[in-house]
């Protein structure tokens, strides 16, 4: 009798389970013409995505207008980066491009740079500097041309 309770309690929670996700879920979630779909897909909020404003253009909708820069990072090191990893989005690109407020801290730089070592994927192959230690406190643009990563340029300072 002692090991019923336990499994009535969770029979009970099952139920419950079930019974919320019958209201909370939509009918269509993960279905399709030909029954489930693979990933998170409803057909209902296919209007939805038409409608959502793109925060992310591309490096082809950056080349239009910055050509010159483009044609550099294609054989940079840093050529598989997309420019909005550092640059930002280019939903908020203002019109007048003098303006656009570039993130010049040592912290972008560090997100990939820090010197970490993981054996089993390609992380260890990405150059790492020890933050503390590599021109601690100064942005890295100082010394760095990051369009030109393979070729770094000592400024007097």
């Amino acid at each position: 009798m002692h090991v019923l309770r336990p499994l009535y309690v969770v029979l009970a929670l099952a139920a419950i389970i079930l019974i919320a996700k019958s209201f909370w879920i939509p009918n269509d979630f993960g279905t399709h013409e030909q029954g489930y779909t693979y990933g998170w897909y409803r057909q209902s909020n296919i209007e939805e995505w038409k409608n959502f404003t793109v925060k992310y253009r591309g490096r082809e909708f950056c080349g239009i207008c910055h050509a010159g820069q483009a044609q550099k990072l294609a054989s940079a090191q840093h050529k598989d980066i997309e420019c909005e990893n550092c640059h930002g989005p280019a939903l908020s690109h203002p019109a007048d491009p003098l303006k656009l407020v570039l993130d010049r801290s040592r912290e972008l730089c560090l997100r990939c740079h820090t010197r970490l070592f993981y054996p089993t994927s390609q992380r260890s192959q990405i150059k790492g500097v020890s933050p503390d230690q590599h021109n601690s406190g100064l942005e890295c643009a100082l010394c760095h041309k990051p369009h030109e990563a393979s070729r770094p340029v000592r400024r007097n300072r």
